[in-house]
């Protein structure tokens, strides 16, 4: 009975205890909750102030795009010995184990029916489906090859006056030439890649048009992908410099001319160069990331 009269408070008081260990728990979670929400809203807030700020600064680099202009050869280069010798192989193996073509096998009928007519083994019925056709032997036709090959002089492959001309673009047409042109950079006039500055909503490959758009003799050019090939950067002097504008970033784009090259302006600055005859003209440092993606085709 004693036992029965100590239990029940006992059974109170931790019923008791429960309840105020659950009430309590259930208001912090509650408050950490209502903590949780607010922290997560203010880190929302500072982020998307920090994109604005972000957004709103200016990048301390001038971003230029550049136009790689190439002129693909035209007609194809000389063999060297070992490609000269490689071909008087095939030639000779091709001639070796080839048949008779129709023109043969023709000079071989001639040559058996004239040998026939000399020695009176000559059947004049032959000649009766002919009638008074004048007959063409096949070594008629080759005499007649002969003579217009001898009237016909090919262009020449070197020449002389129009390989010196560095403004065009019809100079050693068995190489690759590439376009620059001289344009003002701060105080001096450099001769480079056809460039200019990057606006505010285009791609740099728009820019990379607009580049060789803006040039005072138009070309027509097939470019090579949205991506640039290439990227140059230099800083502008200390004293020049300041906080907003650090130096200049230049992304190249390749082209290649789709069309033959309009007449040359009388003073157009531009210069067709084969790619061993550019370190007359570009910077060492400049000349380095040309030379990477310049191919000698």
């Amino acid at each position: 009975m004693h036992q029965r009269k100590m239990a029940a408070p006992c059974r109170r008081m931790a019923s008791r205890c429960v309840f105020q260990i659950l009430s309590s728990f259930s208001r912090t979670a509650v408050g950490n909750a209502s903590f949780r929400h607010l922290s997560s809203s203010a880190v929302c807030r500072s982020l998307s102030q920090a994109e604005c700020v972000i957004q709103r600064a200016s990048s301390p680099w001038t971003l230029t795009a550049a136009v790689c202009l190439q002129r693909l050869p035209v007609i194809s280069a000389e063999f060297s010995p070992i490609e000269q010798q490689f071909k008087e192989l095939l030639e000779q193996i091709e001639l070796e184990k080839s048949v008779l073509s129709d023109h043969e096998l023709r000079l071989l009928e001639d040559a058996d029916r004239l040998s026939r007519k000399q020695a009176d083994d000559y059947d004049s019925d032959e000649e009766e489906g002919r009638g008074n056709q004048e007959i063409m032997l096949a070594q008629d036709l080759e005499d007649a090859w002969e003579q217009k090959l001898k009237i016909f002089q090919p262009a020449p492959r070197v020449r002389v006056d129009v390989d010196k001309d560095l403004t065009s673009a019809d100079r050693y047409l068995d190489e690759s030439l590439v376009l620059l042109a001289e344009q003002q950079v701060g105080s001096e006039k450099l001769w480079l890649l056809p460039q200019t500055q990057w606006q505010e909503g285009e791609t740099l490959r728009q820019t990379a048009e607009r580049a060789l758009a803006s040039l005072p003799v138009g070309f027509k050019a097939t470019f090579l992908g949205n991506a640039p090939c290439g990227v140059y950067k230099y800083k502008l002097p200390k004293a020049a410099r300041t906080e907003s504008s650090v130096g200049t970033k230049v992304f190249f784009f390749k082209a290649i001319l789709s069309e033959a090259a309009p007449p040359e302006a009388p003073d157009a600055p531009f210069l067709w160069l084969k790619k061993c005859e550019l370190e007359k003209y570009l910077k060492p440092a400049y000349l380095q990331k040309v030379e990477r993606f310049i191919l000698s085709l």
